[in-house]
């Protein structure tokens, strides 16, 4: 899966932001320190996060970064694709496509690689930088948001996972069985 540093450490700095629990701003300084990543690489990454709403910033002393949202509010997929962060497992030139797969054919694992590709992407759509900040069960946390009334982020709507907790994808036990 081609998932470079941006996405990572998108994550892993608004992990740290939320970690704070404080309506202050934080200095990328202060981030930046505590995530082992050059202040120069996130103030990239940030304005990136500002542009899509993750984020707010603050001029002046005492300024910096705090959340626009709840972290229950706030889908992993969205901090990637707000670092401009493609998820691909294919090899495809046009990602899900064909393109660049084997003469623009389709490669006898391609259906493989793009049926992960989209698990991967669902996975991510029901996971909230909440999840990930209070430790949860991301598997768990994930299927019931997948089986349940709670709203997962709107690009999850059209994913196959969307299938009732009681009757499982393929041969496996629904999480909420292993959870009891």
């Amino acid at each position: 899966m081609k998932l470079s540093t941006k996405g990572r450490y998108a994550v892993m700095a608004l992990a740290d932001l939320a970690g704070r629990r404080s309506d202050k701003p934080v200095p990328l300084a202060a981030i930046a320190r505590s995530q082992n990543i050059s202040q120069e690489y996130l103030e990239q990454l940030f304005a990136r996060l500002r542009r899509a709403g993750l984020v707010e910033s603050v001029r002046g002393p005492g300024g910096g970064y705090r959340l626009a949202h709840e972290p229950d509010d706030i889908f992993i997929i969205d901090i990637i694709r707000a670092a401009d962060e493609p998820l691909q497992v294919t090899r495809c030139a046009d990602g899900d496509g064909v393109l660049g797969c084997q003469n623009g054919e389709a490669c006898v694992t391609h259906e493989l690689w793009s049926a992960l590709s989209r698990q991967i992407c669902s996975f991510l759509s029901h996971i909230t930088l909440g999840d990930v900040i209070e430790r949860r069960n991301l598997a768990l946390a994930a299927e019931v948001r997948r089986t349940s009334a709670i709203a997962p982020h709107p690009d999850a709507a059209s994913t196959p996972a969307d299938k009732p907790a009681d009757k499982p994808a393929d041969d496996t036990t629904p999480l909420r069985d292993i959870a009891e």
